[in-house]
């Protein structure tokens, strides 16, 4: 986790990477390594150039009788100066169940290709390597390119890292989706086989200059080869404009593999949820669509098992609560609590330029079933705006699919 106090000036020490852990299947928590923090940064806040930790990440060697069982991967992200500087990844290790963790150290810096490695994301395979994979962002570029790098002795040392694919986003962290407000999230996820030894996924999103589409690449040697990008929305070649974006993959027992992504192939619907300007509008409100695939322990890797399947009951609108887009490209905030627009808001002005709606995707496959956790902003709250009308505020809310129905 990010312990983090969100003060606008330098105030407080209030940004470090902490671990909790449960052995009670988390009825109870204690934070590991003796209750300390694996790296602090003094003054840190989200509008302050210099060092920044992001972007924290965990993998648990979860398989008995591994030579590394029980052995815990943090990694995290550190943001040296301001967007034209560097980010490097960090990562420490506990080899006793979080009780202690080995002194954080740099595992990738910005040395590959362009400035910022982001967005790391460790998982261990069957045999005990430790894989992470991250982005390498230009600073001055639409492009990232993703890299995959392995460890073979427990997080001692890792490999040259080996590029999976390369995405084109609409920007850094600063730029709108098209249509919406919100900016881009992380345009990758990671996930290995817990099956077969160095199968390896990667889906990521493209964007071709109108729209967001998700790719999927993997591995079968443990990440020394990738093959070619194949495209997940299966809308690909429909004509029809609509992005998909901001995946995330994951591997289940027995050879189970799923991508989801946010999708907005469907219109806006019209409920008291949509705003109602919005109403109707195309490649504009969002859906969780996920694609099951089958790994045999072939070198053929994950194969796509029917079509994409709608995970969302219900489609949303990003704009909620109340921010409008005007014609010329300025915002108005349609409703107000206390005087301030409610928008979750990335850029900390009202009314909102840009808002978010969040980087975590959560995706986790299990023996009976695919579990999707999304951001939504369906649901009613039942807190009322200085006009009266009810605040449909994000939410996070969890899907679950049986695998038995979609046959893997």
């Amino acid at each position: 986790m990010l312990p983090f106090d969100a003060f606008w000036t330098k105030l407080h020490p209030d940004g470090e990477i902490t671990v909790s852990s449960s052995d009670d299947f988390g009825k109870t928590w204690t934070t590991a390594n003796g209750g300390q923090a694996l790296e602090q940064v003094p003054n840190a806040s989200s509008t302050q150039l210099g060092h920044v930790e992001d972007k924290q990440w965990i993998a648990v060697n979860h398989y008995p009788g591994n030579r590394f069982q029980d052995h815990v991967y943090a990694t995290w992200d550190i943001i040296d100066g301001n967007v034209g500087s560097t980010v490097k990844l960090r990562m420490a290790v506990s080899r006793d169940r979080g009780l202690t963790f080995s002194p954080a150290r740099t595992i990738v810096s910005a040395s590959i290709d362009q400035l910022r490695d982001q967005f790391s994301q460790p998982a261990v395979d069957p045999s005990g390597d430790l894989y992470v994979a991250y982005a390498n962002i230009g600073t001055k570029s639409n492009v990232a390119d993703f890299f995959v790098t392995k460890s073979t002795d427990d997080g001692a040392t890792f490999g040259t890292p080996v590029q999976a694919a390369t995405g084109t986003t609409i920007g850094v962290g600063s730029v709108r989706v098209p249509n919406t407000t919100f900016r881009d999230g992380i345009p990758f996820a990671f996930a290995v086989s817990q099956d077969f030894p160095g199968h390896l996924y990667l889906a990521y999103n493209d964007f071709n200059g109108t729209q967001y589409n998700t790719f999927l690449v993997q591995s079968t040697d443990g990440g020394r080869t990738w093959t070619q990008p194949v495209a997940v929305n299966d809308d690909f070649a429909s004509g029809k404009v609509a992005d998909h974006f901001q995946p995330a993959v994951a591997a289940g027992p027995a050879g189970a593999v799923a991508v989801a992504f946010y999708d907005r192939r469907a219109n806006c619907p019209s409920n008291a949820s949509i705003i109602a300007q919005d109403q109707g509008r195309s490649n504009f409100c969002i859906d969780v669509s996920v694609q099951p695939l089958k790994d045999t322990g072939t070198a053929a890797g994950a194969v796509p098992v029917g079509p994409n399947v709608r995970a969302s009951n219900f489609t949303w609108d990003p704009q909620q609560p109340g921010l409008l887009i005007n014609a010329d490209g300025s915002t108005t905030d349609l409703q107000r609590l206390g005087g301030l627009g409610q928008m979750a808001c990335a850029s900390h002005n009202d009314p909102c330029r840009l808002s978010f709606i969040g980087d975590y995707f959560g995706l986790a496959i299990s023996s009976g079933n695919i579990y999707t956790l999304s951001v939504s902003t369906h649901y009613p709250s039942t807190v009322k705006a200085d006009d009266g009308s009810t605040l449909y505020y994000q939410q996070q809310v969890l899907g679950t699919i049986s695998r038995a129905g979609l046959g893997i």
